[in-house]
C-alpha cells in the first residue's frame, strides 16, 4: 500500500506537466487522475487503513493517511471529477487542465501531511495553481483578484513559516505533534497562517471576492476543496494536540456566526455562497473530531451550488425574483439547498446532527443560531420562482457533473445512518421551517447593503497583525500548559 500511495501522490504532478505535451487528450488525462484519486480515497475509507510514511525521520517529516484523510481525499476527487465533467465540452485549454490537476495533486498532498514543512510546500503549490486558475480569463479584473489572493496567501504563509521554524527550534522536529511544548508565539504564528489561508473568521474575508469573481468551475474548486487544505491541518493538529482544541473551537464558532450574518443579507448569488462557505468552515472546526464528514458534505454541496450559479440568468437575487429559472435547474438547486440546511435523506442532515452532538455545552446556542441562519440564507434559493419552459438552458455537461455531486450527497447520507431517530429528524425540520419564516417575514422584505470595507486588501493585511495579538492573548488567557 505504501508503494501505491507514493504513485498516487506523484501521479497528478507527472500527468499535470505531461498534459502540455499531449494537449489533444488533456481532458482524458485529467479525468483519469481524478478517477484514480476517487478509487484511492474509497479504498482508504472502506478499509479504515492507517498508514505512516516517514520521509525524513530525523526532522519529523511525516505523511499520515487514515480515515480523516480519506474523507478529505474523497472530497477532492469528487469535486475535481465534477469540475472536469462540467468543463468537458467548453473551450478550456490544456493550460487550464494542467493547473487543475496540479492543484488537485497538491491539495491531496496537503491532506496527508503530518508535519509543517511538507504542508508549507503543498500550500505554496496550491497558491500558485489557484492563482493561475483565477487569472485564467486574463481580464484586468480576474488578474487583480488573482494577485490579491496570491498576496494575501503569501503573507499568511510567511507568518506560518516563522512559526514552523520556532517549532523546529523547540523540538528539532517539524511534526504537528511538536505544537505541544512549543512557545505561544510559534502556535500563534502557525494558526494565523492557517486561519487566513483557510478563510476563517475576519482573516478570511478575502474569500468572498475571490470566490465570487472567479469562473464557476474555479469557484467550485476553491470553495469545495482549496480552502480545506488549510482546514485539514487545523483539525489534525487538534486531534494530535488536544490542548489547542479550545482555540480551534472558538474560531469555529466565531466564523460560523460571522459568515452566516453576511450571507443572510447578501443579494449577489455567488457572494452569498462564498460567505456561506466561511460559515460552513466554522462548523468543521466547531467539532474537529467529526470534521471530516462535514468537510465531505460541504465540498459536494458548495461545488454543486457554484456550478449551478453559473447557469442562472442573473447573479442578483432581486432580479431572479422577476426572472423565473427553469424548473429543471431549480430542482437540483433546491436539493443542494436542502442538504446544506440539514434536511433528512441528504448527507447534510447526518453531518449536522453528528456535529451538533459533538459540540461542547458553551457552543450549542451559537451553533444552533448559525444553523438557523443557514436555513434562512438558502431559503433565498428555494423560494425563487421557476417555470417549466422559460429561463435559460444549461448545456449538456452540466447534468452529469451535478448528478455526480448530488448523487454523492445521497450516497454519503448512509455514513451516519444512526442519525435517523424521531428526535433527530424533528429538530432540523423545525430549524429549517423557522429559517424559512425568518426569510419570508423579515429578510425578503428588507434590502441591506453590507459594507465591504473589511474586504479591502490593505485592511486584510492589517487584520492579520491584530489576529496575531488576539491569538497570543487567547493562548495566554486559556493558560494552556504546553510543556
Amino acid at each position: 500500500m505504501n508503494a501505491l500511495t507514493i504513485i498516487w501522490i506523484t501521479l497528478p504532478l507527472f500527468i499535470g506537466f505531461s498534459i502540455y505535451l499531449l494537449p489533444s487528450i488533456c481532458r482524458y488525462l485529467a479525468l483519469g487522475v481524478a478517477i484514480i484519486s476517487l478509487g484511492y480515497g474509497l479504498t482508504i475509507s472502506s478499509l479504515s487503513l492507517s498508514l505512516n510514511l516517514k520521509l525524513l525521520d530525523n526532522f519529523g517529516v511525516l505523511l499520515l493517511i487514515d480515515n480523516l484523510s480519506g474523507f478529505f481525499i474523497l472530497t477532492n476527487a469528487l469535486v475535481t471529477l465534477g469540475v472536469i465533467i462540467y468543463c468537458w465540452h467548453s473551450d478550456k485549454t490544456s493550460f487550464f487542465y494542467t493547473q487543475l490537476i496540479i492543484l488537485h495533486g497538491s491539495v491531496n498532498a496537503a491532506f496527508i501531511c503530518a508535519d509543517f514543512i511538507s504542508l508549507y510546500v503543498a500550500l505554496e503549490v496550491i497558491s500558485i495553481a489557484a492563482f493561475l486558475l483565477i487569472a485564467y480569463p486574463r481580464s484586468d479584473r480576474s488578474i487583480w483578484v488573482a494577485l490579491r489572493y496570491l498576496f494575501v496567501s503569501n503573507t499568511a504563509m510567511l507568518f506560518y513559516l516563522v512559526g514552523a521554524v520556532l517549532v523546529y527550534k523547540a523540538h528539532h522536529s517539524f511534526s504537528f505533534a511538536g505544537l505541544q511544548g512549543s512557545p505561544y508565539e510559534a502556535i500563534s504564528l502557525i494558526f494565523l497562517g492557517l486561519l487566513a489561508k483557510g478563510g476563517i473568521f475576519v482573516t478570511g474575508l478575502w474569500l468572498p471576492l475571490t470566490h465570487s469573481e472567479s469562473e464557476s468551475p474555479v469557484s467550485a474548486m476553491l470553495s469545495g476543496v482549496v480552502v480545506k487544505a488549510a482546514i485539514y491541518p487545523l483539525v489534525r493538529c487538534t486531534l494530535m494536540v488536544p490542548e489547542v482544541d479550545p482555540i480551534v473551537r472558538i474560531f469555529g464558532v466565531g466564523t460560523a456566526l460571522l459568515g452566516v450574518s453576511y450571507a443572510i443579507f447578501e443579494q449577489d448569488t455567488k457572494r452569498t455562497l462564498a460567505f456561506s462557505t466561511v460559515s460552513q468552515l466554522g462548523f468543521i472546526l466547531a467539532a474537529p473530531e467529526v470534521g471530516g464528514f462535514y468537510a465531505l458534505t460541504h465540498g459536494l454541496v458548495k461545488s454543486s451550488l457554484f456550478l449551478m450559479a453559473g447557469v442562472l440568468p442573473s447573479r442578483n437575487l432581486q432580479e431572479l425574483k422577476d426572472q423565473p429559472i427553469r424548473t429543471s435547474i431549480w430542482i437540483p438547486l433546491v436539493l443542494a439547498s436542502f442538504s446544506i440546511s440539514g434536511f433528512p435523506l441528504l448527507s447534510g442532515f447526518g453531518a449536522k446532527i453528528l456535529t451538533m452532538k459533538n459540540l461542547l455545552p458553551w457552543q450549542v446556542i451559537v451553533m444552533n443560531i448559525a444553523a438557523l441562519g443557514t436555513a434562512t440564507t438558502f431559503a433565498k434559493f428555494i423560494f425563487l420562482p421557476h417555470t417549466k419552459t422559460g429561463g435559460s438552458k444549461a448545456r449538456f455537461d452540466f447534468w452529469p457533473a451535478i448528478g455526480l455531486l448530488l448523487g454523492g450527497l445521497v450516497i454519503a447520507n448512509g455514513i451516519y445512518y444512526k442519525a435517523y431517530t424521531f428526535a433527530n429528524i424533528v429538530k432540523p425540520l423545525i430549524t429549517i421551517v423557522l429559517g424559512w419564516l425568518v426569510y419570508v417575514l423579515i429578510v425578503q422584505r428588507i434590502v441591506i447593503k453590507l459594507p465591504t470595507i473589511a474586504e479591502k486588501f490593505e485592511h486584510l493585511i492589517g487584520v492579520m497583525s491584530l489576529m496575531l495579538v488576539f491569538l497570543f492573548w487567547l493562548l495566554l488567557g486559556s493558560q494552556i500548559s504546553m510543556s
